[in-house]
């Protein structure tokens, strides 16, 4: 069957014509769909009559050509016609020479197709040593200084990686007058060479540059440039379908090498004229140019990588704003009790969550303490949506087990596999001192009695933490705080700080705090334990976030 061959980003994509009609364009009910804006929704039709086919324009916006004319009408088309809709190169096979590979083309190719490993280097005419970057400075000095010094200048500023590439070949053309065509090829991941960028001397050449499989194993491997006479009669590259149907006169191809001395793509330069065949000279002064060349593009990635860091920062930057403001500025302050909070988180956002308000009733006050598993911005996002069901919750539920079992509920909904909250929340009456709260696997309320001593409760009570399973029945912890009495609230952000030397700051150092503290004052024990904290890392980085929440009722 004939075939239609889509020539985008330098591949070739074929696809078969196999009903009496082929819509061509971008809307998905196309036989052959077209990712482009350049192409109509429906741009044009190919139909079959008896044993011909005919190419049709459907009212396309940027027109259908056939062999660089606009159709006016139906026009019948036959083998290797070239098709354009708009920017877009398409190429008609007819099914009795399918399989023929398109003069011209650069494909996406792997290092290991079609490779002929006779030792034959007929008309190989000479290589470059195994290069470093700018090749022998003792070769051309003058000329290559002045080379180098051109692509600078030509190059000096852009940012723009997909507009650098065809100036390096726009200089390389005025470095070397007598080049016909010319590409650019990268690497990718997968160890396949992408074409970035050609050029063509003459505007009526087809857009695309095929190059040799062979030859870019050979650069890429032995990272040295390769020159040859007449490429297309090379026994080294007959086996390689890329270059058949090519009389190249006389081809260069060298590396582009990266910072670390690693090929990370080729240039590949040829001129068709048999009087001014490139020479060893020339090999030697393009691998000095694709030397400058492979830096400035290095140097553009490095600048763009920078350009979007600080463009990150600055977006990290609101988000952290945002997230401050879901956290309370001011906290309660009812008659001889003091409310404290602090929170410092590892990255810019993260996962820790505290607020502290009045209920509706006016008598109450609502504490609630999260941490998120994880940290960064997946745990900051549903930091977010904890402090917007927890604030929702709380206005229209005053009993604690109840706000506690709708927030789990909430949380569950829509959950991140892996992104559970330990969280704690309390319900605390100013006059009577009494306390309800519910622990959702967080660790237990540490609370320093008059006396000093230091008592952990909840531990029987703790549940499991939210979000990871619905309709869970937590437990209810209640006390009565006394006066000059101490409730601590924690992330292990604080207990697991490490110093230099990776030791812990651990539970036995916070007790211990806690203990030698002032009775009853909860913003003094905060600030201390913050201090003591940054006191034991020694300037090592935080490693988790790190909040903490002390509430004292005056003695």
């Amino acid at each position: 069957m004939p075939t239609l061959h889509l020539l985008l980003d330098g591949q070739d994509l074929p696809h078969t014509v196999q009903t009496d009609e082929t819509v061509l364009g971008r809307h998905p009910e196309c036989q052959l769909q077209i990712n482009s804006n350049m192409v109509s929704r429906k741009h044009a039709r190919v139909v079959k009559e008896g044993g011909r086919y005919l190419l049709e324009d459907l009212g396309s916006g940027n027109g259908t050509f056939l062999n660089g004319k606009k159709l006016e009408g139906p026009a019948e088309i036959k083998h290797d016609d070239r098709i354009k809709l708009g920017p877009i190169l398409l190429r008609f096979e007819a099914a009795e020479l399918g399989g023929r590979p398109t003069p011209g083309q650069v494909a996406a190719m792997p290092f290991d197709e079609g490779i002929d490993d006779e030792d034959d280097t007929a008309t190989i005419t000479g290589q470059s040593i195994p290069s470093t970057g700018f090749g022998r400075l003792e070769v051309q000095p003058q000329a290559k200084l002045k080379a180098v010094l051109e692509i600078s200048r030509s190059l000096a500023g852009t940012t723009d990686l997909e507009a650098l590439l065809p100036k390096i070949l726009d200089t390389l053309f005025k470095v070397f007058p007598h080049a016909d065509r010319g590409c650019i090829l990268f690497k990718t991941e997968d160890g396949r060479m992408i074409p970035k960028a050609t050029k063509h001397r003459r505007a009526s050449e087809d857009e695309t540059v095929k190059v040799s499989r062979t030859i870019l194993r050979k650069v890429m491997t032995e990272k040295t440039g390769v020159l040859s006479a007449d490429a297309a009669n090379d026994a080294r590259f007959e086996a390689s379908e890329s270059i058949s149907n090519l009389t190249i006169r006389s081809m260069m191809c060298v590396p582009l090498l990266s910072l670390d001395g690693e090929p990370v793509g080729v240039i590949s330069i040829d001129t068709q004229n048999p009087f001014n065949q490139f020479k060893e000279d020339d090999l030697d002064l393009l691998v000095a140019v694709a030397g400058q060349a492979a830096m400035s593009y290095e140097s553009a990635k490095l600048l763009v990588t920078a350009l979007e860091k600080q463009k990150q920062d600055r977006e990290m930057g609101i988000a952290m704003d945002v997230q401050r403001a879901l956290l309370p500025t001011d906290m309660p302050k009812p008659e001889s009790w003091e409310f404290f909070a602090s929170y410092d988180s590892a990255q810019a956002v993260g996962g820790d969550y505290f607020d502290c308000m009045f209920l509706p009733d006016g008598k109450k006050v609502c504490f609630a303490f999260g941490d998120v598993a994880g940290k960064g911005v997946p745990a900051s996002l549903v930091m977010s949506k904890l402090s917007t069901v927890v604030t929702i919750t709380t206005q229209f539920v005053n009993d604690v087990q109840k706000a506690a079992c709708r927030i789990n509920d909430q949380m569950c909904t829509k959950a991140v596999e892996g992104r559970f909250v330990t969280f704690i929340i309390g319900f605390i009456d100013p006059d009577t001192g009494d306390m309800e709260a519910v622990n959702c696997g967080h660790m237990p309320l540490m609370i320093r009695k008059v006396d000093g001593t230091i008592e952990e409760i909840g531990e029987a009570e703790v549940g499991l933490p939210l979000g990871v399973m619905e309709g869970y029945p937590y437990d209810v912890l209640k006390r009565r705080l006394e006066p000059g009495e101490t409730v601590v609230l924690y992330t292990d952000g604080v207990s697991e700080a490490m110093n230099p030397n990776s030791d812990l700051y651990g539970m036995d150092r916070l007790r211990e705090l806690v203990h030698s503290s002032v009775a009853g004052k909860a913003e003094d024990l905060g600030k201390t334990i913050l201090a003591d904290v940054r006191k034991f890392a020694s300037g090592r980085a935080q490693n988790d976030d790190i909040t903490i929440m002390v509430i004292g009722r005056g003695a």
